[in-house]
């Protein structure tokens, strides 16, 4: 069952794009459907392809989210804002600079983080915006990537940052953003989002942390997917997390809760908990 809170975050500005995409369970069953004030269309067929309303609702607040897609893989890129790279004093990356972070790391809205047992170190949060991909994507251009494009979706991506360069020999970018959990992203796929006015706020504990222009991006989407799309195929449901922008930080409290908002798309809500 979702919480208030949870429902709230879910509903969030679900009148202003064409349709919000959710998987979730309900009555013990997976399933799919669109998102319409405080109810759920159930839809059949394939969520990518040639998905259709059978004509059950059921309310929302009676069924659990699931993560919006099964991607394959999931992108997320590293330097890919303006205002960050200039705070860093890093040039502007001629090309996306990227890691893959593993499927299993994926986490659904409303998902307890814990902290791996294995890890004692900081980590940190990392709201952005994410591609979900529509169609199997292979070298497309950018004035075709739009067709490839599903929608858009909320991200986490919490990063055990004191790994990356534990051993001068080899940074540890993936391990360091793999642990399960380490993924959180949704609650929907919105779609048909015009991004160029948009923002991405994070809230830690209820302060706000980020507060980041998505046109603020290096690569934008479109250009992103077609650069990405003639390195390795893209499959429906796979994820590009876009890279975050300031604000960045460490979440320090024994239970904390995260939320990244996008206009248009909704709340992505996470608890993360220290462990014993």
């Amino acid at each position: 069952m979702l919480n208030a809170t949870l429902r709230q975050a879910v509903q969030t500005e679900s009148s202003q794009v064409t349709a919000h995409w959710v998987r979730f369970v309900h009555a013990g069953r997976e399933a799919f459907g669109t998102l319409a004030g405080g109810t759920v269309a159930i839809h059949s067929g394939d969520l990518f392809a040639g998905a259709q309303p059978t004509g059950e609702r059921v309310p929302l607040d009676e069924v659990t989210l699931l993560a919006p897609s099964t991607p394959s893989k999931i992108i997320a890129l590293w330097n890919n804002f303006h205002a960050l790279a200039g705070k860093l004093a890093m040039p502007v990356p001629p090309e996306p600079l990227y890691l893959m972070k593993a499927p299993s790391s994926a986490a659904p809205p409303g998902f307890t983080v814990m902290r791996p047992p294995s890890y004692a170190g900081k980590v940190v949060y990392e709201g952005e915006l994410g591609i979900v991909i529509g169609r199997n994507c292979s070298r497309v251009s950018p004035q075709a990537a739009g067709e490839f494009i599903f929608g858009y979706t909320c991200v986490n991506d919490i990063t055990a940052l004191d790994l990356i360069a534990a051993d001068p020999t080899f940074p540890q970018w993936v391990r360091a953003k793999s642990f399960d959990g380490f993924g959180p992203f949704g609650p929907v796929i919105a779609t048909g989002l015009d991004l160029r006015e948009l923002t991405v706020r994070t809230l830690l504990n209820g302060q706000e942390r980020q507060n980041y222009p998505i046109a603020d991006m290096i690569f934008q989407p479109h250009a992103l997917v077609s650069r990405l799309s003639h390195d390795m195929t893209l499959l429906p449901g796979d994820l590009i997390c876009c890279g975050t922008s300031l604000g960045v930080g460490v979440i320090k409290e024994p239970v904390n809760t995260i939320e990244v908002t996008i206009e248009g798309i909704g709340t992505l809500v996470n608890a993360f908990v220290q462990g014993g």
